[in-house]
């Protein structure tokens, strides 16, 4: 029988994000003027900390210098901080400073996403939940979700492909490291945009409004 792994979520937010011009974490999630789908408006920030604690047994965000105007958001939503001293080393640093604290607070997996994605739905998050924990029988560091011919997030990984991840040096990045281990990964097809769609521009957030 497959133990169920210890999860932690990961969100990385700790982009300067300059195309935006504004911090993507605290955009307001879903957009003004869309049509409403949750109770309330949050951010996509804090939309992305209830979806990953509802799925994992704690979540952590990762932040470079943006930590003063984040941290409130963090902490009200239950979620924890963790600060890369060097963001300007890029996302694979940030990805990085993640890791080690999710094996410095014993966990074994992970579930990775980026701040500038819209939330994915639950049942998605179950049903990549629910791959990983059968491919890791069949010897799988990583869970990556499908739509169309796209790959996305949220990533899950096991301690193998963590450790990977944390031998690399700084100038790799994530999908060097994939593409080295790619007979460890199992790609789900998943019927949900939103695991593909990056946020990147005005332009990009204002179409979320009539999608």
């Amino acid at each position: 029988m497959t133990r169920a792994p210890s999860f932690c979520g990961v969100i990385l937010a700790a982009g300067e994000s300059t195309r935006m011009g504004r911090d993507k974490a605290l955009l307001p999630w879903p957009p003004q003027g869309s049509e409403p789908r949750i109770a309330r408006t949050e951010t996509f920030l804090s939309a992305n900390i209830h979806l990953l604690e509802a799925h994992t047994d704690l979540v952590l965000v990762v932040v470079g210098k943006n930590a003063p105007n984040v941290a409130p958001l963090v902490y009200a939503s239950s979620a924890s901080l963790v600060v890369n001293p060097a963001p300007e080393h890029g996302q694979f640093s940030s990805l990085q400073v993640g890791l080690r604290e999710v094996l410095n607070r014993g966990r074994d997996a992970a579930v990775i996403t980026l701040v500038d994605r819209p939330p994915v739905r639950s049942a998605t998050l179950t049903q990549l939940r629910s791959a990983f924990i059968e491919a890791t029988a069949q010897e799988k560091w990583a869970v990556i979700p499908q739509y169309g011919e796209k790959h996305g997030h949220p990533v899950l990984i096991g301690r193998e492909m963590m450790e990977a991840f944390l031998r690399a040096p700084l100038a790799a990045n994530a999908r060097e490291i994939e593409h080295q281990h790619q007979a460890r990964i199992l790609y789900v097809p998943v019927d949900d945009p939103h695991a593909t769609l990056n946020v990147d521009t005005p332009e990009d957030y204002a179409r979320l409004q009539h999608a």
